[in-house]
């Protein structure tokens, strides 16, 4: 078995994941993001859902809970690549939890 070594950096931070946000491309750690997952829907499309056990299967995205990230995620289209899905991508669910989020 191969044993690799951890790098100075992850040794630092005493292994707290970080993760970029798809909206304003900045890194945080794991636990300040949502992970966001898309299921498909009866429709053919699929929709955003959040993850916030981090414990649903497929690819995950990472976003603040800031609706300006969920915006310049949905105007980029970041969502579709880092899922890697194509087709609609509904995110009302998504925008409900964000705007719950800022109003408390």
């Amino acid at each position: 078995m191969v044993q690799r070594e951890l790098s100075v950096s992850t040794r630092v931070r005493g292994e707290i994941p970080e993760r970029t946000c798809v909206g304003c491309r900045q890194k945080g750690l794991a636990t300040d993001l949502l992970r966001v997952v898309a299921r498909e829907a009866e429709s053919g499309g699929f929709v955003l859902t959040s993850d916030p056990r981090r414990r649903l299967p497929g690819r995950g995205a990472w976003l603040h809970r800031d609706p300006k990230c969920l915006s310049e995620a949905g105007r980029r289209r970041a969502f579709g690549r880092a899922l890697r899905v194509s087709g609609s991508l509904d995110s009302s669910e998504l925008d409900r939890l964000v705007e719950a989020t800022e109003l408390s």
